[in-house]
């Protein structure tokens, strides 16, 4: 296959513009809005990331699924609650720097988007082949305090089978319970009811066990203390406008991130670089 066969831009929905791989190893779809990776599937397996069928496709609107690149809050903006939750990054057009596959088959995808006043750079690559890999880095021409995460919705079959392993003993900020700080208990987690956590101070992978597809998916990370776990549940689901109401069962967040306690300090002059690498495996393998 030659290049202009594993790698296409065109218009995706909305009529924005995207990223198309098509290799011998992987299919992926990268929208510049927000530089925002809406597909991964490996050769022969099931995708791996959830897309809401209700998700907007629209210049002004995050995406919803996939996986969102949060920059420079996370959640509402304190002392700003009318700014853009999670941030302006997932909302803003990024330019496609570059596109290569390489020697080995993967396909490199790389997107940059700088600020307005000059201040930062964010350059966002992605490395798609069996595995999938992500990079989010920021460099700063002035001090610069931030949070980040790349908010990664995973293909489940059902939520409520799964289980996550990695977060045993790792402390937490629940949000939905009062922002009360807990320790996660061995035997790792399950999902049972709306789900959001913050795990701080931990750099480990995480395991998802998914009987219900067969299948074992690791988040590996570096240069990431921060992991989020999240499901909406019924009632949040339902709540969503671009969320479709009974969809939740379908997925799980595991966010590689920094935040919180966690935000990254640079000074000027200084680059920060988060990775996250997804593998899938079968059952048993």
């Amino acid at each position: 296959m030659s290049t202009a066969d594993v790698i296409k831009t065109d218009q995706g929905r909305g009529n924005l513009p995207r990223v198309t791989v098509a290799s011998e190893l992987a299919t992926a779809e990268i929208y510049l809005h927000g530089a925002h990776l809406t597909h991964f599937q490996p050769q022969g397996a099931k995708p791996v990331l959830f897309m809401s069928s209700e998700s907007l496709f629209e210049p002004a609107k995050p995406i919803r699924g996939g996986v969102p690149v949060i920059f420079p809050w996370f959640g509402p903006k304190a002392g700003a609650p009318e700014s853009p939750m999670h941030g302006f990054a997932r909302i803003r057009s990024w330019s496609l720097d570059s596109c290569e596959v390489q020697t080995d088959g993967r396909v490199r995808v790389a997107l940059g988007l700088a600020s307005e006043d000059s201040s930062f750079a964010l350059r966002m690559s992605f490395l798609v082949g069996r595995s999938l890999e992500m990079e989010l880095e920021v460099s700063a021409s002035v001090p610069l305090t931030f949070e980040e995460a790349l908010h990664t919705y995973l293909r489940v079959g059902d939520v409520r089978e799964v289980r996550i392993d990695g977060l045993d003993d790792v402390e937490y900020v629940d949000k939905v319970d009062s922002l009360k700080r807990k320790r996660q208990p061995a035997g790792g987690i399950r999902i049972t009811g709306e789900t959001d956590r913050i795990y701080g101070d931990t750099l480990g992978t995480c395991t998802v066990h998914d009987p219900v597809l067969g299948r074992i998916i690791t988040v590996e990370k570096e240069n990431s203390r921060s992991t989020v776990v999240w499901n909406p549940w019924i009632a949040k689901a339902r709540a969503m406008a671009d969320f479709g109401d009974e969809e939740w069962p379908g997925m799980l967040c595991i966010e590689t991130a920094n935040v919180g306690a966690g935000a990254i300090r640079l000074e000027a002059g200084q680059s920060h670089r988060m990775r996250a690498r997804i593998h899938l495996r079968p059952s048993g393998a």
